[in-house]
């Protein structure tokens, strides 16, 4: 039988005061807090679709954890339904509407602007659908070597520049209502095909390089605590939030 195989880890890094990541894996949410060691979850892959989403508070904005808890919450309740692209780019505007409304709508409040960025999937017994709006990621990791399939939501890169802090949209994130286009994407489902998901508190310090050597030689928990302590040695200048979906079959 085929199963899902999440190892999740989710750390405020060393500079900031307050984890404002959130990521949900199947109905299991962890909302802007911490945890000490990763933790590893495995799900039977049968007719309904299992969803793992990761969120990053928007920086600079007020209510960055309420943001990312509100989305993942969301997206976890709706898990099951998740399972084409109209029904999850759906969820996604409505994810987006709720963070404004949530901010006060029209009305200038404490948490106005606030808004958070958000990537994952959806693993389908036959396929992977692949989103993200903002600038957090999802790679994909095979033998051929890391490859990333989310579109960052970022302005261009000067000559020279590896990461940006700047995001072109995001859920929420602005004193006015605007729509979102999430990216979305369906590949096929191999056995045995791992996917990483992160925030930018792992891919800004860590070069893509070192992920894939890290990926190379650890699996599950003890991959994820690696990239996390990776982020840590350059200094955990970010929340670092990791889910690491790995897909297997039980008579493979």
């Amino acid at each position: 039988m085929a199963y899902v195989a999440v190892s999740a880890l989710s750390h405020p890094g060393l500079l900031r005061e307050r984890n404002e990541d959130s990521l949900a894996v199947g109905p299991w949410t962890l909302c802007a807090t911490v945890t000490e060691n990763p933790q590893t979850l495995v799900f039977p892959l049968g007719e309904h679709p299992l969803t793992v989403a990761v969120a990053d508070g928007l920086g600079g904005h007020p209510g960055g954890h309420l943001a990312s808890a509100l989305a993942v919450r969301s997206i976890a309740a709706l898990g099951p339904a998740l399972g084409s692209e109209d029904a999850l780019r759906d969820a996604l505007q409505d994810c987006n509407r709720a963070l404004y409304e949530a901010a006060g709508g029209d009305q200038d409040t404490d948490l106005t602007a606030m808004g958070t960025t958000i990537a994952g999937l959806v693993v389908r017994p036959d396929s992977v659908l692949i989103f993200n709006v903002g600038d957090s990621r999802v790679f994909a990791h095979s033998s051929d070597g890391l490859r990333q399939v989310s579109v960052d939501d970022s302005p261009p890169l000067h000559p020279g520049q590896r990461t940006t802090s700047m995001v072109t949209q995001c859920l929420g994130g602005s004193p006015g209502y605007r729509d979102v286009e999430p990216h979305i994407i369906a590949v096929p489902r191999t056995p045995g095909e791992r996917y990483l998901l992160c925030s930018d508190g792992l891919t800004d310090p860590v070069a893509p390089e070192a992920l894939d050597a890290i990926l190379r030689e650890h699996d599950d928990g003890r991959a994820a605590f690696e990239l996390w302590r990776a982020a840590i040695e350059e200094g955990g200048p970010d929340n670092i939030t990791v889910a690491l979906v790995r897909i297997g079959d039980d008579d493979a």
